[in-house]
């Protein structure tokens, strides 16, 4: 009996000793000792910049289908992006999701974490003018991504954008609003930058936390927004412009690049998506390479194969054969391939359109023009040469008159694979003058319509917006684009 007691005591002990060490280190079960349980601010800038760079260059049909609208390509088996259908594949709100949640968000963290360790007592004061630069440059590049959501759509969620849980029928402000807010903050923050500090070193993947370079890419990217109100507020544009055109990017060894790798993950979506997914879904679009044919242009050759010794295009908006037409070249299709944040060759073209709205830049709006046209050209590989006899045709020289054309044929031309950049310059100066193909569902987009779900899940706050802008569709103008 006495031995039956014992081993039940022995027993319940045990027991009661498993149990309690099970409570204690069950709490542990769900922690990976390997992985961090915090995150640095510019871990969260890094990947907020590779995100809004991979959103701006992607071909994928299910959300950026901006070299289809911009008629650079053409589509083969199924050409329903090419013909405006946003809603076959949810384009309007994976784009939405993309940019607020995976870059947007993002940005606006990495301020935040940054902010909280810049008020450590113990820094340096070669430390705090390093993060002081680290905020501004994630404030410029936030606001630079929240401008491409105005672009798009319009009226948009920004005062209450961002809250998650806390808000998740967040009110849509007027887009002009939006705007006006968005360049106060470039302003503000070019002002907050010190040139003679360091900043993020190489968790920048554009310029390696070169703070001089990123002066000049903050004045270039506030010199891009500024015009664009050109049309419906000239003082202020004016005056931006005026003010951000003594220190812009002054060469393509400045342009802001981010440099893809060979490798995968870090590789250019366009190589994602036209060579590793071996599908042959796009060609290049006959408008493009006609423009290009008719011009003369050198770059014909850097841009496209050619098919038969010529260059030939398919049609927008049908079906194209793939193996009968032009596609893109070896050298944009390599992993490797750089993206354009913005460039040299861009910011010369806008400053020739400034300098023709009669706006103090420093130069004609021809010596621009021809300083644009020359650095894409060089850009893409073509020469010097190359450039002064593209410039001495007549069908490429300047053309006072009618400026808006001749700035933007050949912003259109330079903006190749940058088919979101192209689509706002083309809307503000109406040229080229791109038409909708004869099987499209809709007028040429000048705008996304909103995400599906926002009537189901913001219906108060769409009604709204959408009753703002003049109707959610794809023909409703945005505020700056007034012609």
């Amino acid at each position: 009996m006495n031995y039956i007691i014992k081993n039940r005591m022995f027993f319940v002990i045990v027991v009661l000793g498993v149990l309690a060490s099970c409570t204690k280190d069950m709490t542990k079960l769900n922690e990976n000792p390997k992985v961090a349980t915090t995150v640095q601010g510019e871990m969260l800038f890094s990947n907020a910049e590779k995100a809004f760079v991979d959103a701006m260059t992607t071909p994928n049909v299910n959300s950026g289908i901006f070299e289809l609208i911009t008629q650079y390509w053409a589509e083969t088996t199924y050409p329903q992006e090419s013909q405006y259908d946003l809603g076959n594949r949810n384009i309007p709100l994976n784009w939405w999701n993309t940019l607020y949640r995976d870059v947007i968000m993002d940005f606006d963290r990495s301020i935040s974490l940054m902010r909280e360790q810049a008020s450590d007592p113990a820094l340096l004061e070669s430390d705090k003018i390093a993060y002081q630069n680290k905020i501004a440059i994630a404030k410029i590049f936030r606001a630079y991504a929240f401008s491409s959501v105005v672009n798009t759509f319009g009226d948009v969620p920004y005062t209450e954008a961002l809250l998650g849980a806390e808000n998740l029928t967040p009110v849509y402000d007027k887009q002009a609003d939006v705007y006006n807010a968005l360049l106060d903050t470039i302003s503000t923050a070019i002002g907050e930058m010190d040139v003679s500090g360091e900043s993020f070193g190489s968790a920048d993947l554009v310029y390696g936390g070169d703070v001089s370079l990123w002066y000049k890419a903050a004045n270039s990217i506030l010199l891009k927004l500024a015009i664009n109100i050109a049309d419906v507020d000239q003082a202020k544009a004016k005056s931006l412009v005026e003010a951000a055109a003594k220190n812009v990017i002054s060469g393509n060894e400045e342009n802001a690049t981010f440099a893809y790798t060979e490798t995968p993950p870090n590789v250019n979506p366009i190589w994602t998506n036209l060579v590793q997914s071996g599908r042959n879904d796009f060609v290049i679009a006959s408008t493009i390479i006609d423009t290009m044919l008719n011009h003369d242009d050198p770059r014909l050759p850097l841009y496209f194969t050619s098919v038969s010794n010529t260059y030939k295009g398919g049609t927008p908006g049908a079906g194209n054969s793939f193996s009968s037409f032009s596609h893109a070249s070896a050298a944009s299709l390599a992993p490797d391939f750089p993206a354009q944040v913005i460039s040299y060759s861009e910011v010369a073209l806008l400053l020739s359109e400034a300098a023709a709205r009669n706006m103090n830049v420093g130069g004609t709006a021809e010596a621009w023009y021809d300083k644009g046209v020359t650095a894409s050209i060089e850009q893409w590989g073509g020469s010097s040469a190359d450039a002064s006899d593209y410039l001495s045709d007549p069908a490429n020289k300047f053309d006072e008159a009618n400026w808006k054309k001749s700035i933007g044929v050949q912003a259109w031309i330079a903006y190749y694979t940058r088919g979101f950049d192209s689509w706002v310059a083309q809307r503000r100066l109406d040229y080229p003058q791109l038409e909708a193909p004869p099987s499209a569902i809709s007028v040429y987009p000048v705008r996304y319509t909103y995400p599906a779900t926002e009537p189901n899940l913001n219906k108060a706050n769409y009604d709204a917006a959408s009753s703002s802008i003049g109707g959610d569709e794809v023909g409703t103008k945005l505020f700056w684009d007034k012609f």
